[in-house]
């Protein structure tokens, strides 16, 4: 009964609106006191996720994302896309989930990616004559599209969780990633048709001034995932290197942000992330650990293994129950609480845990869009002033096309793998 009245406590404040990181903070002490375990053991995962250095990569490149979001890097990359593909069927809509999927993946955080270029983007594609619709559909759906591709911080924190190689992690979601943009762009391009919306003519003058305008941002994707895969330097070094790289540039070439005033803002909005991040890691560490010490992922597939006998059947629950953790929880939270518990079930069924990776921020990426309670749908309705169901009804069509991509990366692991075995990252 006291356990009962502890749950039913634990579950109002969470509906109150309590911070997820207090009411997992609080579950660990209370599973820990109930064992008769001394609390100490909460901290003791976070001192060893402390000390592994790969951790520095998560506010490094986190500030870089504010930094080149806060600057006018956003615009730069806008109007050269929109001069090299304007001319293309749907072209501005490609542009904007290109660009979008490059922010997410240098920010981490889908949000910042609506808030800072749904504003910038949303007002061109109306211009352009996109139905709203349409607009507002896609900015939402690009919001979590670049959580994929390096340097996205859930792929770090998944490989310091999973405790699997970052290289690898990068490497294989490379593919899916395109694979999402593509069947994306592809709607884009057929409604651009379908819709008559009018083209930019090429004009290659204005190809190369945006070009040179935008000459400084450029680079970025290729000295970071170069400089990986070459070996010249490792994850946390390309963090350090794009985060000197980005200040340089923003702060002392383009001058977009002030040193005193601007910079030490951005420094601030960018660790309030990172903090929470920590707090998580700190609280839900703890949790797992219990979880783990009383081998609830072992009681877990031996319960799967009465009621799922093959690999096809456990990835489609899997697929199932991760859509939900997706709509209910934080991608941070989810990966910290959920991945420990999954991936000894998933080996024992055959999965390779890099592939499960990819799956597995995929099914969050989604979770992020679907309704009831998808996070992104309630940012975007307030960034857009619009109500939730019309943005909900704006992004089915797009979150169908994402369940047919999500069904291709889990079924075809070497959408995944092929790139890691070819490249031979370690």
């Amino acid at each position: 009964m006291e356990t009962f009245l502890y749950g039913a406590a634990f579950v109002i404040l969470a509906l109150l609106g309590a911070p997820l990181f207090t009411i997992i903070g609080a579950l660990a002490l209370f599973a820990f006191g109930s064992a008769d375990i001394d609390s100490s053991a909460v901290m003791v995962e976070l001192y060893r996720i402390g000390s592994n250095p790969t951790l520095v990569a998560i506010p490094l490149f986190t500030f870089a994302g504010y930094v080149l979001a806060e600057s006018k890097s956003p615009t730069r990359l806008v109007n050269l896309a929109r001069a090299v593909f304007g001319a293309v069927p749907g072209g501005l809509a490609v542009v904007a989930l290109v660009t979008c999927a490059l922010f997410t993946a240098f920010t981490g955080a889908s949000g910042v990616t609506i808030v800072a270029l749904g504003g910038l983007l949303y007002p061109i594609l109306l211009k352009e004559q996109y139905p709203e619709r349409f607009s507002l559909g896609l900015i939402t759906t690009s919001g979590s599209l670049g959580l994929l591709f390096p340097p996205s911080l859930p792929l770090i924190l998944y490989a310091l969780i999973a405790k699997i190689s970052i290289d690898k992690l990068f490497t294989a979601g490379i593919v899916p990633g395109i694979l999402l943009l593509v069947i994306l762009s592809t709607y884009a391009v057929r409604q651009g048709v379908k819709l008559k919306v009018p083209r930019t003519k090429f004009d290659l003058r204005t190809a190369l001034k945006t070009a040179k305008e935008a000459g400084w941002e450029l680079p970025l994707p290729v000295i970071i995932i170069g400089g990986i895969y070459s070996g010249f330097f490792t994850a946390t070094e390309a963090a350090a290197i794009t985060a000197f790289y980005v200040v340089v540039v923003e702060v002392f070439v383009r001058k977009d942000l002030h040193p005193t005033k601007d910079l030490p803002r951005v420094m601030r909005e960018s660790m309030l992330l990172v903090g929470a991040i920590l707090m998580i890691i700190g609280t839900a560490m703890g949790l797992t650990n219990y979880l783990i010490d009383e081998e609830v992922p072992a009681k877990l597939f031996a319960y799967i293994q009465t009621i799922i006998a093959n690999p096809v059947a456990f990835l489609i629950v899997l697929n199932a129950f991760l859509i939900i953790v997706g709509m209910m929880m934080d991608i941070f939270s989810a990966i910290i609480v959920v991945v420990p518990l999954i991936m000894p079930i998933a080996e024992a069924y055959g999965i390779d845990p890099v592939h499960l990776g990819i799956i597995f921020l995929t099914n969050l990426e989604i979770g992020y869009l679907t309704p009831p309670v998808g996070l992104n749908l309630f940012i975007s309705s307030l960034r857009f002033e619009k109500p939730v169901f019309t943005i909900v009804r704006s992004t089915l069509v797009y979150i169908g096309m994402l369940f047919i991509a999500l069904g291709l990366i889990t079924y075809l692991p070497q959408l995944s793998l092929w790139l890691v075995d070819v490249v031979g990252a370690k």
